[in-house]
């Protein structure tokens, strides 16, 4: 991942990492993820591309567009508008065309990934070209942030009126000005911003599609707002909406469909774990330092033993009677638990009280069983095929 993602927060330890931990933690901070004026307006664009006429869509192509068109406006003050065909240019570098390689370095680097220590082997000159488009696109923003730092600009100067104040790219700025450091942390952030949020709600919606009846019930909730648009305060303060968004839906795509299906970490130096070793698993396991040791998020939330003997089952009643720490792990868990968690679950539940708000069914027109197309992240293969039924 690193010819592309560099030394940001998703492919560092140590201290490379603490530094990185320490940059970001700021930017996620309630004020700049609270203004939801930016979501409205590019969910507009997603309502325009559904058909009113109940034929099929693909929800996952559309929430992919949506969650790169909203994250770019945060990281840069501009969005990619990949769902009105922008034809704006950057560096150079046209907004599509952006959009377009960044997607390839993201799939080149799932294949490195999976090869491990081979891919030193392969050599791609296409996915080379592309990080290079990619890294022409954002430095162009990383010399607008440097350059409004420089001239003690007002933020208002260098963003698009239609916005709120809040440019990420800005606010790290005066934390650092070190080029490389600011490109490796917008495009980790990007990663994060697009990629797990659209695959959220892409595996949600796929379920919910086949669950009829939780989306009743969810819409049930989400008539508690009589119409008015959800803000960051009352997706906060709806006690029972919120609880009950996550625990029929968060929970419960997150678990069946986990976004990071598996992750692994590095002993710094030789630990035994209590558990883990002997015939029956429950044994002391020492591992060597350097030893990589892989966990798998999608097996443990499939254990029985945890979550009950239907554990493929859309059943959010278990969740009255379990209440799982480290058994369930959507976003990390520890030290490096997932900084934007709260920026993704609140932009998410935002999208999910809108389409909530706008259409009364949803229908699968998908008979296909769920298949995974694994490439960073766990999304839908097939896509996320429905039908919608306008709200009276």
């Amino acid at each position: 991942m690193k010819p592309v993602f560099g030394h940001g927060i998703f492919t560092t330890d140590g201290k490379l990492w603490h530094k990185s931990r320490a940059l970001l933690r700021p930017t996620f901070a309630k004020e700049s993820i609270s203004n939801l004026e930016v979501a409205e307006l590019h969910f507009q664009h997603l309502l325009n591309r559904i058909s009113r006429e109940g034929s099929t869509i693909d929800l996952q192509d559309l929430f992919f567009k949506f969650t790169i068109d909203t994250a770019t406006q945060f990281l840069f003050g501009h969005s990619v508008n990949s769902q009105s065909n922008s034809d704006h240019s950057s560096g150079g570098v046209s907004d599509a065309e952006f959009v377009e390689q960044y997607t390839y370095t993201q799939l080149e680097a799932s294949h490195n990934v999976r090869l491990g220590p081979l891919a030193r082997f392969r050599y791609n000159p296409a996915a080379t070209r592309a990080q290079e488009t990619v890294f022409k696109y954002v430095d162009h923003y990383i010399d607008v942030a440097l350059d409004a730092l420089k001239k003690d600009q007002n933020k208002t100067e260098t963003k698009d009126d239609n916005f709120g104040p809040y440019i990420f790219l800005e606010e790290i700025a005066k934390l650092t000005t070190d080029r490389q450091v600011l490109r490796d942390q917008v495009l980790n952030t990007l990663l994060a911003g697009r990629d797990t949020t659209a695959s959220l709600l892409s595996n949600l919606f796929f379920m919910l599609a086949r669950y009829p009846d939780v989306w009743r019930k969810l819409r049930a909730e989400v008539m508690q707002l009589d119409g008015q648009l959800p803000t960051y305060n009352n997706l906060r303060n709806m006690e029972y909406l919120r609880q009950s968004i996550n625990e029929y839906a968060y929970r419960i795509a997150l678990r069946i469909h986990p976004v990071v299906p598996a992750n692994t970490r590095e002993a710094v130096r030789d630990t035994c774990l209590p558990r883990g070793g002997g015939e029956d698993g429950q044994a002391p396991l020492f591992v060597k330092a350097g030893t990589q040791v892989l966990y798998s998020v999608y097996s443990m939330h499939r254990r029985r033993d945890l979550f009950g003997e239907d554990v493929e089952t859309f059943r959010p009643e278990r969740w009255d009677h379990i209440q799982p720490k480290w058994e369930f792990l959507p976003f990390n868990g520890g030290p490096r638990i997932c900084l934007g968690q709260r920026f993704a679950l609140i932009e998410a539940s935002f999208v999910i009280v809108r389409m909530l708000q706008e259409f009364e069914e949803i229908e699968s027109r998908d008979d296909r069983p769920w298949q995974e197309a694994y490439t960073l992240v766990v999304c839908s293969h097939n896509g996320t095929q429905v039908s919608l039924k306008c709200a009276k």
